[in-house]
Order: structure tokens, then C-alpha cells, then sequence
């Protein structure tokens, strides 16, 4: 593997800082460049800060940039400032760097020739992140001999976020070179690579800029709002919740327009060119300053009404705007309450009303263009699904999309329409197939199914269940053998919520897991590892008055998170996105965590007026002990921060954070491949596994006691007064301090693990019993956001 250790950047605008911050997330070193300010000294007159102040400028605004850039603020501390004047010649420190200025044929070509030839060195490579200029044209800028370590990587934005990244090589690319940046992407900086031809936009913006204009078409012929469309072309379409108009505005219309714009310019040749032609109605927005989230308003905008916020839609027909109103489509109701994401569709498309009419139009046109420029913007089905997955957000990609709504049956509707469709489309049955373990893809050219290669360190727990690597399974998880005598523990509930099959399954797992293998891995492949215990559930208990029910769930909790802390094989989680509440807690009870660097992790459960009950907050008072005892210090501040994480429901930004929160511990690790997740987790459960020695319950733990919580309440005392924080809050939390600190006993009382259990449920009941709890967990299921009442 052809080792990248240290970048340059050049160009430090938005984008070229983003990148910076993100190439420092993956601990690279980066010289961050860009051009001397008209004002700034003369070089040699002291003052490099000056003639640095772009750079400076914009690693500056990398601190309070939103979303955050950046895994944590001191990893700024990888990325060095320049210009390109003084510090050219650095870049012969470089093993990659990437040029990342104004979107122009001619400004690139001259900093290519003037800044990067002379200076690049021999064996670095060199990338430019245009996002859709020919590469080809650009490589005529350089040597030979550099052309052949020269391709387009174009990170979609913000990189950090983003998972997609398309790579364009010149007809002088060497393949070992892209090859070697493509595992670069995957493995150091977390990224998803597809392979693009080309062609102007490229894959994902040339098809997500075509769905877009093609729902403008169909939403003026049929004369529906933009809050319509929004409805229809967001989730219930398995896009995401910004819809068309909404992502408009998040990137910006005037860039919408620059990306149009250069579509029809380009696309000479295309027989739907007319499409990317920009209207005049998006052009006036553009011109009065309404360039979406940047500018004075977009499609969407907010406005003072007597005091309240009140959220208004613009009117394409009279260029102004009326107050939003939430539309209603039956369609579009029935489809939100399906989860699998291809069902969804359908049940949307079978609708009687506009909305299932305008869903079918827009995506009828967009799944045609994508299969008549199939061959012209990449080699195959799989990089076109995967670019509008990462870069786009969409839960299924075009051809994903077909084969869930029946390919045979898509063609016998647009032929009943009258609309063209491409011969060979009305040749395949599917674009995809799982046999044995493996996944194949239909290869337009070939008319036949090749399999689609796993990159290095994958682990896909769809192929090996379709291979017959599951073992046990329920309604809410299954328990998949991964090799080497690991298994991995899958949640697959709505949202991966933890309910009693998903209990059952841990022990059965442990169990098994124990008599036939080595170890555990937890791990999932959703959305989210877990969005906590099934909340529904414990409403209904609370309705019912079933307190026999709820203290006999909270047990059957503890004692799953026990099994897996002292089950005698080793369990490293694996957890990425969302890992609330129960999920946390089931990190927290593992050996060890190997979390996926987007991992957003917290014990939140004070934002519906509970405890963590699932061993959370024992652990969280155990944890401080044993910290203050290794140190030989006061256990206070250890406590206090523990305290604060759980009474706050603080949430990591970012896995790098969950160290600093008390959450991860030396010898855990982070992933930014997400797809070597679960590989890695199954590697420290096999490093583990050589020498593992189960523990036992811990016993003569020192409880902090009730001076430690009085000093706690005095705080909470003085919030409540001072208006930052309501009387529920405090009482929640002082009921938290009272579990944390080992309950009404003194200092240094001996107390057990056990001990602690008992005290976090008789805590978690004592709040379920409370009327605000009962609005509190309402409210999140209602409105899926915390009420301070």
C-alpha cells in the first residue's frame, strides 16, 4: 500500500479547508495553501502571518464552522498554514496533493504550471477535486510523466459528512496509482468510492441534477407548491427529509444554477439537454438575493410574526411568499408508515391522488435518463447506486429502485405512458442477485451477472445470512457467525430500539457464543447501532399502571447488560450513527468499543424524564471510582463529569469525543471505513480472546455518598433559581445524583455493582410514576424532540 502520510491542499476557500479538517481527522499532516493577499508585506519583511492571513483565515474558521469539520478542535493541530508564493517548494514533503481552487479550466492549468510541476515530487500523487471540468483536459496542463499519477478525487460537501467520493482518471492514469488512492479513500479517510467516466457532472450530480429539474417540470405542469413536492420526494420516496427544494436551499440556488448551467453548456449531445436549461424563476430568485440558507431566503424562509417564528414557502407563479402549510396526501401518509425502503415507494406509487401521480412522473423520467446514460457516466449499475447513496442521501440508487419495484412491471407502465425506454432495459429481469454468500451485479455490456468484489476487510452480514451464517434469530435480532469462531450479535428492530426479543437474543448470543465460538462483535448494518429502549412500550406500561411489568423489563435490561460484561467470552461494540440511551449502555458493558468515527453516543434518557436503568449510570459511578483510585485523587471530579454527561444527555459530536466523555477507555479504537467496522471489531475480539479472564460483580466499591450529592443539589439549587433549568429538571437530576454518588449513605461506604442496580431502579420507577415523565416520553414519540416541561 502506497503510504500517504503527509497532503497539501491548495486553495483554502470552504471547500479546501473542509478537506484540510477532514485529512487531519485521518491524523495526516496538511499544508494548507492558498494565494498572498494584494495587501499583505513583501516576503522577507517578518511578517508570514500577513502573507499566510487566507490560510490563517480559514483554519480560524474551522473552530466555529457548523457542522463541525473537524473529529475534535486540537486535531487543527495536523494542519500547517501557507501560501503558494513562499511555500511551493514544500510540497516536496508531499505524498498527495490536491488542488482545490476556483472551478476554472485556466486558473487550475495555472497553478499546475507554476506552482505544482516545478515542485511536486516524483513519486507523489496529484488530484484535483473539480466536480465535473474534463480531467482529461485538465491533464494536458502536465507532463507525461505526471499525468500518470494525476486523477480527479471529488469530495462532495462537507467532506467530513459526506460519504461519497468519485474518482475520474485521465487516459494516462496508472492504474496501479488510482488503485492506491482508491484504498487511501476507503481505509484512511472513511470515504465510499465509486469510479466515474468522463463526463460533465459526473455520476451523482449529473443524475441528482436531473431528478431535481425534473421534479421542477413536473411540479409546474401539474401546478403543485414546493412544500408538495418536498412531501413527496423526501422520505416517502426514500430520499432524504430536505426533499428537492429544502437541499436546494442547503446548497445554495445560485449553485444549483452554476451546475445547471454548466450541464446544458456541456451537454450538447444529450437528448433531454432542455431539462438543465434554467428557468426564469430560479434565475429571478438567484438575482433578488434568494439563494437558499446563505442568502435572504430561498424556497423556504422564516419571518416574525407578533412574536413567533412562522415558516413560509415561496410561490414559484407570483414570486413571493405565503405561510407553509403541512400538505396531506393519502399516498404519501400510507407510505411513512412502511420502514423497508423499496415497499415504501411502491405504496407511494399506488396511490389514487397528485401526490403518487407526481412521484410516479419524476421518478419514471429519472430512472429512464439514468439507464439511457448508464454507459456514459460509469462502467456499471453499482457505481451509479453507490454515488446517489453517499453523495445524495438516497436509501435506494436508481437501479436499486428498479429492481424493488419490478423492472418488467416499471417498462410495462411506461410504455403504457408512451414514453421511450431503452431496449435493453426491457431485456433484464434484475440488476442485482445474492447466491451463496455473494452479490452479483447485470452488466449492461456483457448482458450477463458478474459478481460485484467485497473490498478488502468487509464484513457484510446480508451476504453471510444469505449464505446461512445465521444462527439464531427473532423478530428483533439475529446472531450471524462471522468466522474464526466470532459471532456478531445484529440488532434489525425499527431504529434498532431494544425491546424484550432483543434482551433474549443477547443472552442467547452470549450462550452461544460461549459454547461454540470465542467471542461476540455487536453490530448492525442500519441506519442507527441504537436509538435506545423501545419507548412505545414503556408509555403503554405507564398507562396501564403495569409497575410489576416495568420493574421485571428493567431487570431482564440489567441483566443483559451484566451478561455481556461478564459473559465468559470477550464482546468488543461496534457501534456508528445514533447510539442512545440503552444502546450506549450496551457499548459501556462491553470489553471493549471499536465505533465507527460518525458515532453520536449518550445516555439521554433525562430528555424523557428517565434514568439509564440499564446498568448507564452504575457504570458511569463505578467508572469514577476506579479513576480516582488509579490516580490516587478525589473522586468529585470524576464523578462530577460522569454526573454532568448523564444529567445534560450530552451527546459525542463525533466517536473522537467519547473519550473525553467517559464513555470510551484506553485500547478502544475508531473505524472511519464503515464498511471494516465490524472486521476491526472482530480483530480485538480475537486479540482479546488469546488471554481473556472473565471478571466477576464488583464488590467494595467506595460510594461517594451524600455530601458528594448535597454539593451536586446546591448547583442544581441555584440553576433552577436562576431560570436555567425548570423544577422538573431539577428534581430529575437530583434523583440522578442521589444513584450516582451510591445513595443516602457517607463516604466511602463499601457498596456492590449490585447495590447500584437496585438503586438506578427503584429510580427509574419512581420517575415513570410522575405525570411529566408520562408528557415527556409523549412528546418525543409524538414530535421526536425532548420537552422541558
Amino acid at each position: 500500500m502506497r503510504k500517504i502520510d503527509k497532503a497539501a491542499v491548495l486553495g483554502a476557500g470552504v471547500m479546501g479547508a473542509a478537506i484540510a479538517a477532514h485529512l487531519a481527522n485521518a491524523g495526516v499532516e496538511v499544508l494548507l495553501l492558498d494565494l498572498v493577499p494584494q495587501d499583505a508585506p513583501k516576503k522577507g519583511e517578518g511578517a508570514a502571518g500577513e502573507r499566510n492571513r487566507i490560510a490563517l483565515n480559514a483554519l480560524t474558521a474551522l473552530a466555529t464552522a457548523k457542522p463541525a469539520p473537524l473529529y475534535a478542535p486540537e486535531f487543527a493541530r495536523c494542519i500547517q498554514p501557507g501560501n503558494f508564493e513562499d511555500d511551493a517548494q514544500r510540497l516536496k514533503e508531499c505524498d498527495w496533493v490536491i488542488e482545490v481552487v476556483l472551478e476554472n479550466l485556466e486558473v487550475k492549468r495555472k497553478l499546475f504550471a507554476e506552482v505544482v510541476v516545478p515542485n511536486l515530487s516524483p513519486t507523489a500523487l496529484l488530484s484535483t477535486n473539480t466536480s465535473g471540468l474534463s480531467v482529461n483536459e485538465l491533464a494536458q496542463a502536465l507532463p507525461q510523466e505526471v499525468r500518470r499519477r494525476f486523477m480527479v478525487t471529488h469530495f462532495f460537501n462537507p467532506p467530513r459528512y459526506m460519504r461519497l467520493m468519485e474518482m475520474v482518471p485521465c487516459t494516462d492514469t496508472d492504474p496501479e496509482a488510482l488503485a492506491a488512492m482508491a484504498q487511501f479513500m476507503r481505509k484512511r479517510l472513511g470515504k465510499g468510492v465509486v469510479y466515474a467516466k468522463d463526463t460533465p457532472n459526473f455520476i451523482a450530480n449529473r443524475i441528482g441534477t436531473y431528478a431535481g429539474a425534473s421534479a421542477w417540470r413536473h411540479m409546474t405542469a401539474m401546478g403543485l407548491s414546493v412544500e408538495e413536492v418536498d412531501a413527496v420526494t423526501g422520505p416517502p420516496l426514500a430520499r432524504p427529509k430536505t426533499g428537492t427544494f429544502a437541499l436546494w436551499d442547503l446548497v445554495g440556488i445560485d449553485t444549483v444554477v452554476r451546475v445547471l448551467d454548466n450541464s446544458y453548456a456541456l451537454l450538447s449531445g444529450d437528448d433531454e439537454r432542455e431539462l438543465f436549461r434554467v428557468p426564469e424563476e430560479i434565475r429571478r430568485m438567484v438575482a433578488e438575493g434568494l439563494t437558499g440558507k446563505k442568502g435572504k431566503g430561498g424556497f423556504y424562509r422564516r419571518k416574525t410574526v407578533e412574536g413567533e417564528s412562522v415558516k413560509l414557502c415561496y410561490d414559484w407563479r407570483s414570486g413571493g411568499y405565503n405561510p407553509c402549510v403541512r400538505p396531506k396526501f393519502a399516498s404519501v401518509a400510507a407510505a411513512k408508515q412502511v420502514d423497508d425502503p423499496g415497499q415504501r415507494v411502491r405504496t407511494l406509487l399506488s396511490g389514487g391522488d397528485r401526490a403518487a401521480e407526481f412521484a410516479w412522473l419524476t421518478l419514471r423520467d429519472t430512472l429512464i435518463y439514468a439507464a439511457k446514460r448508464l454507459s456514459v457516466i460509469a462502467d456499471d449499475v453499482v457505481n451509479v447506486d453507490n454515488a446517489m447513496k453517499w453523495g445524495y442521501n438516497w436509501e435506494l440508487g436508481p437501479f436499486e429502485l428498479l429492481d424493488a419495484l419490478g423492472v418488467a412491471e416499471f417498462v410495462s407502465r411506461c410504455e403504457h405512458d408512451g414514453v421511450y425506454v431503452p431496449d435493453w432495459l426491457k431485456k433484464v429481469q434484475s440488476f442485482y442477485r445474492v447466491e451463496g454468500g455473494k452479490k452479483y451485479q447485470y452488466l449492461q455490456q456483457k448482458g450477463d451477472f458478474a459478481e460485484i468484489p467485497q473490498p478488502e476487510g468487509s464484513v457484510s452480514l446480508t451476504l453471510l445470512k444469505s449464505a446461512g451464517g445465521e444462527v439464531e434469530r427473532n423478530s428483533a435480532a439475529s446472531l450471524v457467525d462471522i468466522g474464526d469462531g466470532v459471532f456478531c450479535l445484529e440488532f434489525h428492530s425499527k431504529l434498532n430500539t431494544m425491546g424484550g426479543e432483543t434482551l433474549a437474543m443477547i443472552q442467547k448470543g452470549i450462550r452461544r457464543a460461549e459454547s461454540d465460538g470465542i467471542g461476540m462483535v455487536i453490530a448492525n448494518e442500519g441506519g442507527a447501532f441504537s436509538a435506545g429502549a423501545n419507548l412505545m412500550l414503556i408509555a403503554m406500561a405507564i398507562a396501564e399502571g403495569a409497575w410489576d411489568d416495568l420493574a421485571l423489563t428493567v431487570k431482564a435490561f440489567q441483566k443483559a447488560m451484566m451478561a455481556i460484561k461478564y459473559s465468559k467470552i470477550p464482546v468488543v461494540a461496534a457501534p456508528h450513527g445514533l447510539a442512545f440511551g440503552g444502546g450506549c449502555e450496551t457499548c459501556l458493558h462491553a470489553d471493549a468499543i471499536n465505533a465507527h468515527a460518525e458515532t453520536y453516543m449518550g445516555l439521554v434518557e433525562i430528555g424523557v424524564g428517565l434514568i439509564p436503568a440499564g446498568g448507564g449510570t452504575k457504570e458511569m459511578a463505578i467508572r469514577a471510582v476506579r479513576l480516582a483510585e488509579e490516580n490516587g485523587a478525589d473522586v468529585s471530579p470524576f464523578l462530577f463529569r460522569n454526573y454532568q454527561n448523564i444529567a445534560m444527555g450530552k451527546v459525542s459530536s463525533s466517536a473522537a469525543e467519547l473519550m473525553a466523555l467517559g464513555l470510551m477507555r484506553q485500547g478502544d479504537g475508531i473505524t472511519l471505513d464503515l464498511e471494516r467496522r465490524i472486521h476491526d471489531a472482530k480483530l480485538k475480539v480475537v486479540a482479546l480472546a488469546a488471554n481473556y479472564r472473565p471478571g466477576r460483580p464488583a464488590t467494595g466499591i467506595k460510594a461517594p455518598g451524600r455530601s458528594v450529592a448535597s454539593s451536586i443539589k446546591v448547583q442544581l439549587w441555584n440553576l433552577e433559581r436562576g431560570g436555567f433549568i425548570s423544577s422538573y429538571d431539577s428534581y430529575l437530576a437530583s434523583g440522578i445524583a442521589d444513584v450516582i454518588t451510591g445513595g443516602d449513605v457517607p463516604g466511602g461506604t463499601l457498596i456492590t455493582e449490585e447495590y447500584l442496580l437496585e438503586l438506578e431502579r427503584e429510580m427509574f420507577l419512581k420517575f415513570c410514576g410522575q405525570k411529566k415523565t408520562l408528557e415527556r416520553i409523549q412528546h418525543m414519540l409524538k414530535k421526536g424532540r425532548p420537552l422541558r416541561n
